[in-house]
């Protein structure tokens, strides 16, 4: 099986792929950050991740970018069930419903850092997309 590209090389489509990869994975996280509180969330975050995977694969084939991911992209979505899962631990443990939400700030430094399992659920939700949608992208892209 061969790796795929958008075929001769484009110096202008890789400039660009270059340009917009980590601002992509930037929007990225602030959407998961934010949206706990707002519209977004763990969701659109992990589609935009995915829009910069997939954009990286058809600049520079699918090889470069499953070794730009963190994790495999299976690992990825598997590491992504487990946390949201994790998630609804703190409430079996205090004896509440599954996933009930539980918050808090916590003080560094003169700072008061918000906290909350639904950032930990919305984390898990990003993962599970990145990965499992990298994963699909990059076995399209596959030529047999």
């Amino acid at each position: 099986m061969s790796d795929f590209r958008l075929g001769t090389r484009e110096i202008l489509v890789e400039q660009l792929v270059r340009l917009v990869y980590r601002p992509l994975l930037l929007a990225a996280l602030v959407v998961w950050i934010r949206g706990h509180n707002a519209p977004g969330g763990g969701f659109i975050a992990g589609l935009l991740a995915v829009a910069a995977t997939a954009s990286y694969a058809l600049a520079f084939g699918g090889r470069a970018a499953r070794a730009r991911l963190p994790l495999a992209p299976e690992a990825l979505a598997a590491l992504g069930v487990a946390m949201g899962a994790l998630a609804g631990v703190p409430a079996l443990v205090a004896g509440q419903p599954f996933l009930t939400h539980f918050s808090g700030e916590l003080h560094l430094a003169g700072f008061a850092l918000p906290w909350s399992t639904v950032m930990l659920f919305d984390l898990g939700v990003m993962l599970c997309v990145w990965g499992g949608l990298a994963a699909l992208v990059l076995a399209l892209g596959r030529k047999t």
